[in-house]
This record gives C-alpha cells, structure tokens and sequence, in this order.
C-alpha cells in the first residue's frame, strides 16, 4: 500500500511556492510579515517549513502575493491541510539524532538519490538481519538496536515502495560486498537483495572493484539529493552527520565531479551484479 503524504512534504511545497512568490512580488520577509501583521519569526518558520500552516494564514498570504490562480490555490490549500502533524521519522526521535532527522526531511522529497559507501552495504538496501549484524559490536542495548532496524526498513520501504519513487544509482566498494557481516547466511540474504534491488528499473547498482585505485571519496561515504524544485545538496556520513547545500557551491561540486569519477571507475550495472551473484555462490558453496 502507498504510504499517505508525509505532513513534511507538504510544508516544503508550502515554503518553497510562498518563498518563490514573495520574491516575486518584491517583497521581504520583513515587509510580507508586516503586511499580514505577523511577527518575522513566524514568516521565517513557515518558509523554513518548519511549522504547518492554517488554510486561513495561507490565504493571506496567497492574497498578498496574488496567487489567484484556481488550481494553485486548491492545491495549496491542499497541502496547508495536509501540513499537520509529525513527520513519519518521528516515532523514532528516541534513535535519531537532529541532523540525521533533518536530512530524512530532505531524503524523503527528493527525486534523486546517488550514494557512496567504501565499508559496509548501505541502510537504503540493507535486510534486517545484516542491519542487526552491522549493530552488534556497537554494544546498544536490544530495544534500541531494534528500534534502529526499524526505522532503516521503515525508511526503505517509504522510499522504494512510493508510488513516485525517486531514482537511486549507489556505488558500494567491493570490500563493502565481500566483508562477511553477520556471517554466511546473513550475507548470502544480503547480496541476493542488491541483486533483486539491481534488477528494478529505478535503482542502479554498481561496484567499485580493489583495481580502481585511489580516488577523492577513499575517506568516507556520502550521499547526493537531487531535487526538481530545489537546491541540490550533500550529505557526509559520520558520526554527527553534516549537509551542503547552495552554501558551499563549491563542497557540493566536488562530490558531484566524485561520484561521477567513481562511476566511471566501478564495473557497469551487469557486471557488477554478475561479480556480486558470485561472490554469493562462493559463499553458499562454502
């Protein structure tokens, strides 16, 4: 079944359509709040889409910024209906930090996806068991371990599942397909999953084989969102998790010129999942 619309998404339509309207108009935050007898606080939340918006709010604004057009106008209003309430990830704020809970924000309007990973196979693809393997030696307790599980398979299926999927392209090393997480069984499991994502239309997996070399992104994994109404932006994986977007043009360039180089050092999408169908027919032959 499709998941509803997360309330998040339809605050970012509502911040990115008011926003782009009032530059439109000519206005600042501090003259648009005035006109509508706001305090600028409230304006900045809304256009940072970190607050709903009432139908009776928007309208003001829709009034300022001449937005008069009938079907923008129910659509809108559609989305300040739908604006209420948490956003899907909240149930697991007890296991998510701020940061990784606001990239999810992005994550989830994003239209794109490219991603990196040199060590492990990444949480968007991994199964249960190797995601409760890879959890193991960091000494969490079981409810917390489990919770973690959770949401990457919540997350996985909001994200594969969606009737407007994005389009996912993931590089793994080869050391992230060969190193034996959880033992033979749990990656057996986990190889034949890349192997069933690799076969979707929508997802392209590729491996990065030992003879590439040394290459920009050798110190760590990061992701790519790609947005058809926004900024692009990038995320580094680490501990405290870190984004970049229009404010360092220059970061964001960087990692795209890397993901491209990388690309075209990996084996081609047949090739890799041939060299991972056989890396998990070794293991069973074992």
């Amino acid at each position: 079944m499709t998941p509803p619309v997360d309330p998040s998404l339809n605050r970012r339509k509502l911040r990115i359509t008011l926003r782009q309207a009032r530059e439109r108009a000519g206005l600042t935050q501090r003259e648009a709040a005035e006109r509508v007898e706001w305090s600028q606080s409230k304006l900045i939340r809304v256009e940072t889409g970190t607050v709903s918006v009432s139908v009776s709010d928007l309208r003001a604004l829709m009034e300022l910024y001449r937005i008069t057009d009938s079907s923008m106008v129910a659509e809108l209003e559609e989305a300040a209906r739908g604006s209420k309430g948490p956003s899907w990830w909240s149930r697991f704020h007890d296991v998510l930090t701020p940061q990784f809970a606001q990239y999810l924000g992005y994550e989830s309007a994003a239209a794109s996806l490219h991603t990196y990973h040199p060590i492990v196979v990444p949480g968007h693809l991994q199964t249960d068991s190797y995601a409760a393997a890879l959890l193991a030696p960091r000494g969490l307790d079981a409810d917390r371990a489990e919770r973690v599980v959770e949401l990457r398979m919540t997350r996985q299926s909001r994200m594969f599942d969606a009737t407007d999927r994005l389009t996912a392209a993931f590089v793994l090393d080869e050391a992230a397909v060969r190193r034996q997480i959880g033992g033979r069984a749990v990656m057996e499991e986990q190889l034949q999953q890349l192997l069933d994502f690799g076969a979707r239309t929508d997802v392209a997996i590729r491996v990065l084989p030992f003879e590439a070399g040394a290459h920009y992104s050798t110190l760590g994994s990061f992701v790519l969102l790609g947005f058809t109404d926004d900024d692009d932006l990038l995320y580094l994986e680490h501990a405290a998790g870190s984004m970049t977007g229009g404010e360092d043009l220059e970061l964001l360039a960087r990692y795209q010129e890397c993901f491209e180089t990388i690309t075209d050092l990996a084996l081609g999408e047949a090739e890799s999942l041939d060299l991972i169908g056989r890396i998990k027919h070794d293991l069973g032959a074992v």
